[in-house]
C-alpha cells in the first residue's frame, strides 16, 4: 500500500514596500536618509532643483549625475507650504511626526515644519514597481498585483514556502529584492489574504512576520478591529456603539447579532474575518474594468478665465489614459469625466461610444461631450478622464464606416444636458 503524500498547509504571504515612493527617492538622493522628508504636493519638473543648487553653489558643475551630491539645505521644506497638494507617503522619520500618507502637505507643515518636501515621480515608481514584481515572480510564480507597491504571493508550493512557515522564502525574496533595487519590503505570511495582510503590517520596515491559526489568540485578537483590511472608519465607530473595539471582542459575538445589526452579506464576513477565515484565492490575473487618469489642481481654475489652462490639462489626460490603454492592450467605449467644485462637490457624466477605442482624439471629443452635460456655476478643483467597458484590443470587433465617420452620432446619452440658463457657453468648452 502507498502511503498518500500529506496535504501542504497553504501559506499566503503579502508583501509591502517600505515607504515605497520615499525609498526610491532615497535611491536618487541618498543624503536624505535619516531625515523627515515627505513626497507629495506636486509633479516633477526635473530641473528645478538643479537650477536652484546652481545658483546657490556656482563655482562648479551641477548636472543629473550629480544629484547624490546636492547639499541637503538646497532642498524645499514645508514650512509655509501654501497649496492644497496631498502627501503620497513619507519617510519614518517624518511619520515619527504624525505625518502619514493622504494628509494635506499644509497640515502636515504644521506636524513637521522641517520636514524635506519632493515632488512625485510616477515613472520612476512604476519602473521600480515592475522590477521587483518581476523578481518575486522568478521565485515564486503565483503572484497577485495588489497595486505599486504590494502584492499577494502563493507560497505554498514553493520550494522553501513551508519551512519555518515560509520564513525561508520571505528572507530569500527580501534580498533579492534589496540586492538588485536597494529597496526593502515588509512580509508577512499566514494560511490565507486576510492574516498575511495583518501580518505584514506588524513587522515594518524590513521585517518578516509569520501567522498560524494557532496564533489568532495571541497575536490577532488583542488587535483593534480597524486592523482588519474592509473594516474602516465607519464600520469601526459602528462597531464601538456595540461595545466592541478589538477583534477578540468582535470573535466572542453571535454570528446572528452581527447580521441583524451589520446586514447578511457584511455581518457575516465581520464574524470570518475575527475567526480568521478567508478562502480568497491568489488571482494572478484580472482584467480591468476602466483606466483613468485625474489632478487637482494647485489652485480652483475658472471655467473662462482659465480656459486655455483647462484645455491643456484636459488633453493632456485624455492623452495620458489613451498611452495607457495602448501601453496596456486594451480598448474601451464608455468615456466618462469627473469633476469636483471648489465646494467639495464632486460630478461624473458619461458617453457610450457605438465603437471601441483607444485614440486620444477619440477619447477627447468624447469626453467633451461629457463637459456639454454639466453646469459650471464654481470653480473646478480636480478633474478626470475615464474610459471604461474594457475589452482586449484584439478581441474588439472591427468599428463600422458609420462610427469611424462620426463621433457625435456615435453617443448613447446616459443623463440630460443642463438647463439652458446655464451661466455658461456649455457648446464651447476647455
Amino acid at each position: 500500500m502507498v502511503a498518500q503524500t500529506p496535504a501542504l498547509m497553504r501559506r499566503i504571504a503579502h508583501l509591502d514596500m517600505d515607504a515605497f515612493y520615499a525609498s526610491v527617492e532615497l535611491l536618487r538622493y541618498p543624503q536624505l536618509k535619516g531625515l523627515p522628508v515627505v513626497i507629495g504636493g506636486g509633479r516633477r519638473r526635473e530641473d528645478d532643483l538643479l537650477a536652484q543648487v546652481r545658483q546657490r553653489y556656482p563655482d562648479r558643475e551641477w548636472g543629473i549625475e550629480h544629484l547624490a551630491e546636492i547639499p541637503v539645505d538646497v532642498f524645499p521644506r514645508i514650512a509655509g507650504y501654501s497649496g492644497r497638494g496631498v502627501i503620497t507617503t513619507a519617510t519614518y522619520a517624518a511619520r515619527a511626526f504624525g505625518v502619514g500618507s493622504a494628509m494635506g502637505v499644509m497640515k502636515a507643515a504644521q506636524l513637521c515644519p522641517q520636514a524635506i518636501l519632493l515632488p512625485v515621480d510616477f515613472e520612476q515608481y512604476r519602473h521600480y514597481s515592475r522590477l521587483f514584481k518581476s523578481i518575486v515572480r522568478d521565485i515564486a510564480p503565483v503572484v497577485e498585483d495588489r497595486g505599486v507597491d504590494e502584492i499577494y504571493i502563493d507560497f505554498t508550493h514553493v520550494p522553501g514556502g513551508q519551512r519555518e512557515g515560509g520564513r525561508v522564502l520571505a528572507r530569500l525574496i527580501q534580498k533579492c529584492i534589496t540586492d538588485a533595487t536597494g529597496l526593502t519590503c515588509s512580509i508577512g505570511v499566514a494560511p490565507n489574504k486576510l492574516l498575511a495582510k495583518m501580518a505584514s503590517e506588524m513587522n515594518k520596515p524590513n521585517g518578516i512576520s509569520i501567522l498560524f491559526i494557532d496564533d489568532l489568540t495571541e497575536k490577532i485578537w488583542p488587535l483593534a478591529c480597524r486592523k482588519i483590511n474592509g473594516i474602516g472608519p465607519k464600520a469601526e465607530a459602528k462597531l464601538k456603539t456595540h461595545g466592541i473595539h478589538t477583534i477578540g471582542e468582535l470573535a466572542a459575538c453571535e454570528r446572528d447579532g452581527l447580521t441583524k445589526h451589520f446586514g447578511k452579506s457584511y455581518g457575516a464576513w465581520l464574524f470570518d474575518a475575527a475567526h480568521g477565515v478567508d478562502d480568497r484565492p491568489v488571482v494572478t490575473e484580472s482584467e480591468p474594468v476602466s483606466m483613468s487618469r485625474e489632478t487637482t489642481f494647485e489652485k480652483d481654475l475658472h471655467v473662462q478665465h482659465d480656459r486655455a489652462a483647462l484645455g491643456d490639462i484636459f488633453t493632456r489626460l485624455c492623452q495620458q489614459v489613451a498611452a495607457d490603454l495602448q501601453r496596456k492592450g486594451y480598448v474601451g467605449k464608455t468615456i466618462g469625466i469627473k469633476l469636483r467644485f471648489d465646494n467639495f462637490q464632486s460630478v461624473t457624466r458619461d458617453n457610450t461610444l457605438a465603437f471601441f477605442t483607444a485614440d486620444p482624439l477619440a477619447i477627447r471629443q468624447a469626453a467633451g461631450q461629457c463637459l456639454k452635460r454639466i453646469e459650471f456655476k464654481r470653480r473646478i478643483r480636480l478633474l478626470g478622464v475615464r474610459v471604461g467597458s474594457l475589452v482586449k484590443a484584439a478581441d474588439a470587433p472591427s468599428p463600422t464606416s458609420t462610427s469611424e465617420k462620426s463621433l457625435s452620432s456615435a453617443f448613447v446619452v446616459q443623463e440630460p444636458p443642463p438647463s439652458k440658463d446655464s451661466p455658461y457657453e456649455q457648446a464651447d468648452l476647455f
